[in-house]
């Protein structure tokens, strides 16, 4: 039986935050200062009532009713001033709690109420980040959403924005949105830009749908992650393609039994996932709607599944590996994280303890990449072992 892990050692390990919606993440105090300073009128001004609000907890009956939260959010977030403070702000609520490098994700076309272009909208949310990275010392990378339930055409606009922004911290192209009765195959067009420019791509796929959503975002998109894919497990040959060609889940459990796309913890696939050997990675979705952080989706994974503290090292590891970043400097971060990681030793009679807990485990978080002379290799290593391998 794995020994207790307190929520305060997840904490502190270093980990990632892949799938992660800026407009379902902000603070409630934030709101409110925004809803007044724009005059925007709110269904409540009192903070523990928008919070219930806008947390889905159990009242949640589906995915389209989990969006709901989000016009409430977008109201206030229509001003280059907002982007920038909610990106901002977002960034160090991650930092609090060790997230080394994260990727946020939005659609620029649900911010142009006001008047704003698209490129004012992008280079607002990427100012916030900027300083956030300034100021914590922290890794990050922003997706462009198209939206399923919107003309191809504005996924396409979507595309050629990321093609302007690359390798100006706009890392990749994502299908967000309702899923049923809105495939993905219908955006393959801007799909086929994204991957003719050498940009990475994902799709929300598997979480409202079943497996057949997945493939379209695999096989007709060409995705090379899949956000949540909750219902892959009911297509045991995907199941295994998935495996074999390790393609990486973005995994947000307590989201998918929020918006119902399974019923419990003890239903969700995640557990059978990772041991069976997926590339899974553990994402919040939304920070303020789900009302959650990594730590506390690595922390509940350990109470309903038992996974220990060498089984949470290796899922926050397949984070890293499954970055959208250049491989060199994957390599060179997954060389650092081994090491802290290898600092931190399961809890011994009740207390939790790691090697060196009193030193700043946030230093060195942006250190530029050194080069390595070889890829690592780990034809020998066993999972418990130190592993640089992107690739596995």
């Amino acid at each position: 039986m794995a020994a207790a892990l307190s929520l305060d050692l997840i904490r502190k390990l270093p980990k990632t935050d892949l799938h992660l919606h800026l407009d379902g993440s902000l603070r409630l105090d934030t709101i409110l200062d925004l809803a007044k300073r724009q005059h925007v009128e709110l269904p409540t001004f009192d903070k523990d009532a928008l919070f219930e609000l806008l947390y889905a907890g159990e009242r949640c009956e589906s995915l389209e009713d989990y969006l709901k939260a989000f016009d409430v959010t977008l109201s206030v977030m229509q001003t280059k001033e907002a982007l920038r403070r909610t990106a901002y702000e977002l960034a160090e609520d991650a930092h609090a709690e060790n997230v080394r490098y994260l990727e946020v994700r939005y659609s620029p076309l649900l911010h142009m109420r006001a008047g704003m272009s698209l490129a004012e909208i992008v280079e607002a949310v990427l100012g916030g980040l900027r300083q956030a990275k300034r100021d914590f010392d922290m890794r990050y990378g922003v997706i462009l959403c198209g939206i399923r339930s919107m003309s191809s055409e504005w996924s396409m606009r979507m595309a050629e924005l990321c093609i302007a922004y690359k390798n100006r911290h706009v890392v990749g192209f994502d299908l967000a949105g309702a899923e049923m009765n809105n495939p993905a195959k219908l955006h393959k067009a801007a799909f086929q830009l994204i991957l003719r420019n050498n940009i990475n791509c994902t799709a929300h796929a598997g979480e409202a749908h079943g497996p057949e959503s997945i493939a379209q975002a695999i096989h007709y998109c060409g995705a090379h992650r899949i956000g949540h894919g909750t219902r892959l497990r009911e297509d045991g040959d995907l199941l295994n393609y998935v495996n074999d060609h390790r393609i990486p889940l973005e995994v947000c459990v307590s989201s998918n039994i929020q918006t119902k796309a399974c019923t419990g913890w003890e239903s969700h696939p995640v557990d059978f996932y990772v041991d069976y050997g997926l590339r899974v990675t553990i994402n919040t979705d939304n920070r303020l709607i789900t009302d959650t952080t990594v730590s506390k989706e690595l922390w509940l994974c350990h109470k309903h599944y038992g996974w220990d503290l060498d089984r949470i090292k290796e899922v926050v590891i397949a984070g890293f590996k499954s970055a959208f970043l250049p491989y060199r400097e994957k390599a060179d971060i997954l060389e650092q994280m081994n090491t802290e990681l290898a600092a931190f030793q399961a809890p011994s009679n009740g207390k939790t303890r790691a090697d060196h807990v009193d030193r700043d485990y946030r230093e060195a978080a942006c250190a530029a990449p050194l080069e390595p002379d070889r890829e690592a290799d780990v034809d020998d290593e066993t999972p418990s072992e130190r592993s640089t391998e992107i690739t596995r």
